[in-house]
């Protein structure tokens, strides 16, 4: 027979406390000691095992207290080891994160023009229209959206940009109102339509 060292969460210490206690035997056997009802319900009692594949409760075997106790001392080392390793590898987590450069993002509302661009060092990442009149012909199409501008089909009461960049490369991010004139767009004259002379209709 053979025992694992699998123990449950939450009860080493417990065990490692009932070894302070001088008073019991070595020779004694963890269910010798849990047959009193007065220690059934201590952790070291409800401590499990794993022998030959099946998790038995430590009172139903025959281990020796002494045994007992260097069993948990083992498997109490053990993960103190993993704790050191985890915390280890989350003090390498977290400097790696203080030196990645996080990105910063704003929102620009502009408001009376066709054209909507970021501040230097943003980029645009999108561009919609928020408000505008039936009377204008209701919502204006966009004509085109790139990094460095937006630009609808005619001027818009109202857009909102949104703009984004690393931080260490752009000014602190502040949501902004501007206020712009639209760009002239060139349009060309409709083509005169040909003359042609009437064509003689008979009575």
């Amino acid at each position: 027979m053979k025992f694992g060292r699998f123990l449950s969460g939450g009860l080493l210490l417990a065990v490692l406390g009932v070894s302070a206690c001088m008073n019991i035997p070595n020779e004694m056997t963890v269910a010798e000691y849990c047959a009193n009802p007065k220690k059934a319900n201590e952790n070291v009692c409800r401590l499990k095992v794993e022998i030959d594949g099946q998790s038995v409760a430590l009172a139903d075997t025959n281990m020796r207290v002494s045994e007992a106790f260097k069993l948990t001392a083992d498997a109490q080392a053990t993960a103190d080891s993993a704790k050191a390793d985890a915390a280890a590898a989350m003090a390498r987590a977290e400097e790696a994160y203080a030196k990645t450069d996080p990105m910063v993002c704003e929102t620009r509302t502009v408001q009376k023009t066709n054209i909507g661009t970021c501040r230097e060092g943003y980029t645009l990442t999108s561009c919609t229209q928020t408000r505008y009149t039936y009377r204008a012909g209701g919502p204006s199409i966009l004509r085109e959206i790139n990094d460095e501008q937006c630009r609808f089909n005619d001027r818009v009461l109202e857009m909102q940009v949104r703009c984004c960049g690393t931080a260490s490369t752009v000014s602190s991010p502040e949501n902004t109102l501007v206020e712009g004139e639209a760009t002239p767009m060139t349009v060309s004259a409709p083509e005169a339509e040909p003359k042609t002379d009437p064509v003689p209709v008979s009575p």
